[in-house]
């Protein structure tokens, strides 16, 4: 009897030591206090605020508080990286659940054939599986800033850029894409994110954008922007009432 009870004690106490506090879920954040930052993040640059080996992070450029990373880009990336303080709208950007677009100007070396360019619409097949169809073309270079240090080009070996857009956010997904055609990337550049996109935005720099709701982003949003302290509102969609006041004013 001694054991039996011992041992329900014992059941007893480790089922109560398990037991955890339930988490207080946060209030939805209000479009008044919503931050939307958009970063145009340069080479080389942690996608994160801390870092114990004193490389530059985001917390060198951005004195914004309470704001995190929807998603990431990687420290030899360089392009648009969207940061705020809502946790929906973070997960919302995040997740490949949701299927937000990103889209990449991308350097590789070479010159892809048509026949390469359609295996990677099709999908590609990666050691972590196959990846969803993107959407690839040629474009011709960006008019970009130049990159520091600037990329290893090889003599005799033409370069390309390409655009590439997709709905997934594996790790290091668009390098690995072009490494398994055989054209391996030399720079990427990601220049949107849904309809968020770095026009307007210098390297290093960034805006705060201010949105009337999580669910309608504009590019609109930045497409005035030139400093790194502008807020941006997005214009509202005209109304038929609106549309015509604005004839009768014409006529």
């Amino acid at each position: 009897m001694t054991r039996l009870n011992t041992n329900a004690r014992t059941r007893a106490k480790g089922h109560l030591s398990n037991k955890v506090r339930p988490v207080k879920k946060k209030s939805p954040i209000s479009d008044k206090n919503r931050k939307i930052v958009l970063f145009n993040k340069p080479y080389d640059v942690l996608c994160q605020f801390t870092d114990d080996q004193h490389r530059q992070t985001l917390k060198d450029f951005i004195p914004i508080p309470e704001v995190y990373a929807a998603g990431r880009l990687d420290k030899d990336s360089e392009g648009l990286l969207l940061l705020t303080n809502d946790g929906q709208l973070q997960h919302k950007i995040a997740s490949p659940k949701f299927k937000a677009p990103k889209t990449y100007w991308v350097q590789v070396e070479g010159v892809p054939t048509e026949d390469k360019l359609k295996a990677l619409r099709q999908g590609v097949e990666l050691n972590d599986g196959p990846t969803k169809p993107a959407k690839v073309k040629i474009i011709s270079a960006p008019n970009i800033w130049p990159r520091n240090p600037p990329i290893r080009e090889r003599k005799n070996i033409p370069t390309t850029w390409l655009e590439i857009i997709i709905t997934e956010g594996r790790n290091r997904q668009v390098r690995r894409m072009t490494a398994h055609i055989g054209h391996p990337t030399l720079r990427l550049v990601r220049y949107a994110i849904g309809e968020w996109t770095l026009d307007n935005i210098a390297n290093g720099e960034f805006i705060l954008v201010k949105q009337d709701s999580m669910n309608a982003p504009s590019t609109k949003a930045n497409k005035k922007a030139t400093t790194s302290t502008k807020t941006i509102t997005p214009s509202k969609p005209k109304t038929r009432q609106r549309r015509a006041k604005e004839r009768l004013r014409i006529s």
